[in-house]
């Protein structure tokens, strides 16, 4: 049985990855220094995994402590979703951001050189490609025009594996997320993120909940339906299915897949006001807002072409918008 090294496993999308990992006959070990996650998570995961993961806190920055790890397990596989993530956040701190997750990413790939592990997947983003040409997005527009320091991060992680796999034989695949959202049928996981949100779902379901007395849009003055922000939400759990997909095309592939770069969207964009009022119409909860000035680093549409996936991983989403919006909803209300 496959043994999958899971850092940031503790996590929003991680959590539910293993779940899927777990489902699907891997073993999971996990790494995760509980910045922005809990240790509870992990009893969840086992009670929906049905199975025992092996867990260890602390941060990938710690090389020697990774080290210990690899010593220990005999890691298959690894991918990586330790990294910091919020786009405002990394244009105010980008010192903070460039040292956290690039530095954990080259001290992962190193130690997996030195242990002969040579299959790593990695949470990479949309905002790889920046403002985009046109839309929707595929893999042949450049990815490297990020428009803020967590994207760029991203960009950097994407070089770092791309040189790796020319210099050696290796399987090296960047998954660019669009915007998860939803959480576990069960309501067992989900996002709850510490401190005020960052992205819009938790940040509607803080408003819906009574944590915040209103959702701040960010801009209604954007080349738009309706002037706010259009992006492509993603179920998480689609998206956890997405890696499961990539663990299994390297263990069934007969020849070095090199570096290669998938979108897992839907396809379909959604403005921020559209996102308000389908959460009003799933849930029947007005959500009060006021609009703010624009926030650095956003951009105005974002919409995935994820064809490549479904030709080359047999992935493709199940689950609509509703379903997104009702299971969030769900599990914020099961858990606050």
């Amino acid at each position: 049985m496959k043994k999958i090294l899971v850092t940031g496993g503790l996590g929003y999308i991680g959590s539910h990855t293993c779940v899927e990992l777990l489902n699907s006959g891997y073993d999971v070990v996990v790494i995760d220094d509980l910045y922005n996650s809990k240790l509870s998570v992990k009893e969840k995961i086992e009670e929906l995994g049905k199975r025992e993961i092996s867990f260890y806190e602390f941060d990938l920055c710690d090389e020697d402590a990774l080290r210990k790890v690899f010593e220990k397990e005999k890691i298959d596989a690894v991918i990586n979703f330790a990294g910091y993530k919020a786009v405002g956040e990394s244009v105010e701190k980008p010192i903070k951001y460039y040292h956290n997750n690039l530095v954990s990413l080259l001290n992962l790939m190193q130690v997996m050189d030195e242990f002969d592990c040579r299959n790593l997947i990695f949470s990479s983003s949309a905002t790889v490609y920046g403002d985009p040409e046109k839309l929707p997005i595929d893999e042949l527009q450049p990815a490297t025009f990020a428009t803020n320091p967590y994207g760029y991060t991203k960009v950097m992680g994407e070089q770092f594996m791309k040189d790796y796999a020319h210099a050696k034989s290796a399987n090296m695949i960047a998954l660019r997320y669009f915007n998860p959202i939803g959480a576990h049928k069960s309501g067992l996981i989900g996002e709850s993120p510490n401190g005020i949100p960052n992205n819009l779902m938790p940040y509607i379901c803080d408003v819906a909940s009574g944590k915040q007395p209103f959702l701040r849009v960010f801009g209604n003055d954007y080349d738009t339906k309706d002037g706010t922000g259009v992006r492509d939400y993603i179920h998480v759990v689609d998206l956890a299915k997405g890696h499961v997909k990539a663990v299994d095309k390297i263990f069934n592939s007969d020849h070095d897949l090199g570096f290669v770069a998938y979108n897992l969207g839907t396809g379909q964009g959604y403005s921020v006001l559209e996102m308000v009022d389908a959460f009003k119409r799933v849930n029947g909860i007005e959500i009060a807002y006021e609009i703010c000035p624009r926030r650095n680093g956003d951009v105005a549409t974002c919409y995935a072409n994820p064809s490549k996936a479904l030709e080359e991983l047999g992935w493709k989403t199940e689950y609509g918008l509703d379903d997104m919006i009702k299971d969030h909803w769900n599990f914020i209300a099961k858990n606050q």
